[in-house]
């Protein structure tokens, strides 16, 4: 698959070798492209592919078996919606990576409830693993949807957990990106993360007739 940005074609990694960058050049290119420099948002798009295709293959890792989406084509469709917003606030690298992973949550979300329509069980699933981050739990296969209805539902009382959870959850950020995103420390991510695991876990695994 290619991704074409103003006549610029780029190519997945086993095509072509993928030029080094350092965060500094990515902020750049970012500043550059907040302030309408196209041909810097042209030049941002190889820097930062191979990172987020990796980023996406990790998420497809874990759905179920027999899903057909490729992690190029959810880079590539994730690229399409980011070009769009060229008057964007960007700031630096890892608020890119931020804004990604939620752009990257709605491509996802949307492909799901088009399949949703068309067959009788809904949509995609992914395992989510809740076992780490001292949140002792086996990793759930759940629906895509319900994973997405059940962060929209905790950020109804706290947006910040739900925003440390998909930034983890979808946008495969460490910590301490996760961190930087959000201006916070990563003691303070770290414990919203524990806590959104929880009662994610909690939520996703609520018998619905108790709620009947």
């Amino acid at each position: 698959m290619l991704i074409a940005v103003r006549g610029c074609r780029l190519t997945g990694p086993r095509r072509m070798g993928m030029p080094q960058r350092s965060d500094s050049d990515v902020s750049g290119l970012l500043t550059a492209w907040a302030g309408g420099d196209l041909d810097a948002r042209d030049r941002l798009v190889p820097l930062v592919y191979q990172e987020l295709r990796r980023r996406a293959a990790a998420y497809l890792r874990r759905e179920r078996p027999g899903q057909t989406l490729q992690p190029t084509a959810l880079v590539h469709e994730t690229f399409l919606r980011l070009i769009k917003q060229d008057h964007a606030a960007w700031k630096n690298r890892s608020q890119f990576l931020g804004v990604a992973s939620r752009v990257m949550r709605r491509v996802l979300v949307d492909r799901a409830r088009e399949r949703k329509g068309t067959r009788r069980k809904g949509g995609q699933w992914v395992q989510v693993p809740f076992d780490e981050a001292r949140v002792s739990r086996p990793p759930l296969d759940v629906s895509l949807l319900d994973l997405d209805s059940a962060l929209r539902e905790l950020a109804a009382f706290d947006a910040r957990k739900s925003e440390v959870a998909e930034l983890r959850f979808f946008g495969g950020l460490t910590l301490a990106e996760a961190a930087d995103v959000l201006g916070l420390s990563v003691a303070t991510i770290e414990r919203e993360w524990q806590t959104a695991r929880a009662w994610l876990y909690a939520r996703l695994t609520k018998d619905p007739r108790r709620d009947a």
